[in-house]
């Protein structure tokens, strides 16, 4: 079941529906005409950065409201930055990771050990968690990780081995170095820019190399996968794809671009870049 639709986009914007509530929001990479003008008509609520941060019809919307994406159901709200506390096109790599992880399972002995790095409201934990693995959620943000753990109850897997954790990703990757903690399978999203639990500066031009360096370091002796995210403009495929081949060389690469896809006749919008490493 899926609660999302891309209806269109155009002129550096798009146009979502998001269950019950269509959205009209900035989109830099939509540079093309709308292909459906009239449809724009019956957006709910609007946001712009034109003139600082701003919603439009915001008053017109819930607080608060869920939606099933992959078949995972998930807490929505309006930030004051335009999101909602879901990435949809990210959906796909959900879905790769709870099948990679379901085949992987049978083969051990133990579940894998994955690990969500600037986990954000958890999407791809809980698809880690549906796949069979212990999970470790690790976000610099209290409120993002209270948001997880709700949409961890909406899944009925509040329950389920995973550890919440409110920290610098670079700190935390440190401390678990020094205590031997390993992991099987590694998901890092790294921020163009952002803040530690301490207000840490975290610039991912400066800090992605030690990153790595430190996810590395915590990989088990048999490990599953890394995969390496990014939203950052100028971080294409190839360039997380030769970060990951000069961190791992012995195994399988793969690469490419998240994208927001719609019913046929909606053109894809390319929303991030992802290069993934197989052991």
């Amino acid at each position: 079941m899926n609660e999302y639709a891309l209806l269109d986009s155009g002129y550096g914007r798009k146009l979502e529906q998001f269950g019950p509530v269509i959205l009209d929001r900035p989109c830099a990479q939509a540079v093309w005409s709308p292909s459906k003008p009239k449809l724009w008509k019956t957006a709910d609520a609007f946001f712009t950065r034109k003139a600082g941060l701003e919603w439009r019809g915001r008053d017109r919307l819930p607080e608060s409201w869920q939606v099933k994406i992959n078949d995972l159901r998930l807490k929505l709200s309006t930030t004051d930055f335009g999101h909602l506390g879901v990435f949809p096109e990210t959906r796909d790599m959900w879905s790769w990771i709870t099948n990679t992880i379901s085949r992987e399972t049978p083969k051990r002995e133990k579940p894998l050990n994955f690990l969500n790095l600037f986990a954000y409201s958890g999407g791809a934990t809980l698809a880690g968690a549906k796949g069979g693995a212990h999970c470790c959620h690790v976000d610099a943000s209290k409120g993002m990780v209270q948001w997880a753990r709700q949409n961890a109850q909406l899944n009925s897997l509040e329950m389920h081995p995973i550890r919440w954790i409110v920290d610098d990703v670079n700190k935390f990757l440190q401390r678990e170095i020094r205590r031997g903690t390993r992991y099987d399978a590694i998901l890092l999203d790294p921020p163009s820019f952002g803040r530690g639990k301490a207000g840490e500066l975290y610039k991912i031009e400066d800090a992605l190399l030690v990153t790595l360096d430190l996810v590395k370091s915590v990989l088990s002796e048999k490990p599953c996968f890394v995969y390496l995210t990014s939203h950052t403009p100028g971080f294409t495929p190839i360039r997380l794809n030769n970060l990951l081949f000069q961190l791992l060389p012995k195994g399988e690469l793969e690469n490419g671009e998240m994208l927001l896809t719609g019913e046929n006749g909606v053109l894809p919008v390319p929303s991030g870049t992802w290069s993934r490493w197989l052991a």
